[in-house]
């Protein structure tokens, strides 16, 4: 029910999101390049099998590369789909595709709304996410279940801080990490917040 009222308040607050996203394009006008993105409305047939990796913006885009690299060397069969949320990170997953070729491929990860995410996964029909840091979207992470897609947190962070803070919307947030596959988290400190 929790969810339900969250996804409800998300599709009422889009006005608003997109006076947010025209705001942010007066100094960066990627911002609204690819919108369809954003609601899980691709073209074209993506390649199978595929990899998927988030990694929000720029700091966890180049703390992705590791990853990128051995996933491609390890998967020689599979192509990678890095998601991003800023033009930012886009720009630097970019700059990846030009260094890693064309099995690397990129788009935006649409907004945390049942239907984006269920067209999302079904154009991609990914065989593993791989969300970077502290990326917790309940619904995305709903919809992965459904389709029995494994969802991993990798590199997960915590802070004191924003544990505090996800702690108020527990019931939001808890069947969201109760849902994921597995966490690897970058501290024993992290881990012991992310299991609070």
């Amino acid at each position: 029910m929790i969810r339900f009222i969250y996804s409800l308040l998300f599709y009422f607050a889009q006005p608003l999101v997109w006076c947010r996203l025209a705001w942010r394009a007066r100094r960066q006008p990627e911002y609204l390049r690819h919108l369809g993105e954003r609601y899980g409305l691709h073209a074209g047939r993506p390649p199978a099998p595929l990899i998927w990796l988030h990694a929000v913006s720029v700091g966890e885009t180049r703390a992705a590369e590791p990853l990128i690299k051995a996933l491609l060397a390890e998967y020689p069969d599979h192509a990678l789909l890095l998601t991003h949320m800023t033009p930012t990170g886009r720009a630097v997953g970019a700059e990846l595709i030009g260094k890693y070729g064309p099995r690397l491929l990129q788009a935006y990860l649409p907004y945390d709304l049942p239907d984006a995410c269920a067209r999302f996964l079904d154009h991609f029909k990914p065989r593993i996410g791989l969300l970077m840091e502290t990326e917790i979207w309940p619904n995305l992470i709903a919809a992965a279940r459904a389709r029995d897609l494994p969802v991993l947190l990798v590199n997960a962070r915590l802070s004191a801080k924003s544990q505090r803070g996800y702690q108020r919307f527990l019931p939001l947030i808890r069947p969201a990490v109760e849902k994921l596959t597995a966490v690897a988290a970058q501290t024993s400190a992290d881990a012991d917040r992310l299991k609070s």
